[in-house]
């Protein structure tokens, strides 16, 4: 796997794109050769790593579940599978570095709301790695009907909404707000989509209204990289690269003994985001 994560297959395959025309006669058919062979190199490479992604995923699922009725109420076991098993493969196998910066400012063992922006489906093994804890996460409803995904998600507690629904959006801010208060952590992506060019949308206040019922602190969480190494157009692209997760200080969802607005704690959870990927640019 190395050798296809070394310089010479660092290059994306689009780059392929630069014409032959501007390339000096003698020289443009070894170019465009080399550009074909690296764009098909790739085109197999990632044939190659979803196939990987797909066994990998299968399997630990299935032990997950064999193991999941002798895991207890929360499923502590089977979620933590995912952190320490699971997730670490399929970075390890789109050749993705994890870089993990804030963890400090977080108290683990108190229930928090974590709210991240959204790049990448691989965004959920980079939070399933960075967050030490047994972690959640809500799920759009079709989640539900994908093969071993689902069926892990169902067994371990996830939670599922059907997005611009309201009767939904109230459900879930009821089983979230109990499943918080019951001292468990959840992670969403308030944006509700993942982001086609890396700005962020308007975090959806709604989505932490939760956090406020329980009376928990909502923790910012900055992802950069995440949509470079598993873009979210075409299909598996994936290319190597180093994907940050950074934590922000946690945010009260009380002030003075009173709810703070959900819009004002929701814009404060992006701003705190965008600070953080702001300083690393």
């Amino acid at each position: 796997m190395e050798g296809m994560t070394g310089p010479g297959f660092q290059q994306d395959a689009r780059e392929a794109s630069v014409s032959c025309a501007a390339i000096e006669p003698a020289a443009a058919a070894p170019a465009c050769d080399a550009r074909e062979v690296a764009g098909v190199a790739w085109r197999v490479w990632n044939v190659v790593q979803f196939a990987f992604t797909l066994a990998w995923t299968a399997g630990w699922i299935t032990l997950a579940l064999l193991l999941r009725p002798g895991s207890g109420a929360r499923a502590r076991l089977p979620l933590r599978m995912a952190a320490r098993c699971w997730a670490p493969g399929l970075l390890w196998g789109a050749g993705a570095r994890l870089r993990i910066e804030g963890q400090e400012r977080i108290d683990f063992s108190r229930p928090c709301l974590f709210v991240a922006n959204h790049q990448s489906v691989i965004d959920i093994c980079a939070l399933f790695r960075a967050i030490p804890v047994p972690l959640r996460f809500l799920l759009k409803e079709e989640m539900r009907r994908v093969p071993f995904v689902g069926w892990y998600a169902c067994a371990t507690g996830m939670l599922f909404i059907v997005r611009d629904s309201a009767r939904a959006g109230a459900l879930f801010r009821r089983q979230a707000a109990a499943l918080l208060a019951g001292g468990q952590s959840l992670c969403l992506f308030p944006e509700g989509t993942r982001s086609r060019d890396g700005a962020m949308a308007p975090f959806k206040a709604g989505s932490l209204q939760s956090a406020i019922d329980a009376g928990v602190d909502v923790v910012p969480v900055a992802l950069q990289g995440a949509g470079r190494v598993l873009p979210v157009d075409g299909f598996f692209r994936v290319r190597p690269g180093t994907i940050r997760v950074g934590f922000g200080a946690p945010l009260p969802t009380r002030e003075d003994g009173r709810p703070v607005a959900r819009q004002a704690l929701a814009e404060r959870a992006q701003a705190h985001v965008q600070a953080i990927l702001d300083g690393w640019e």
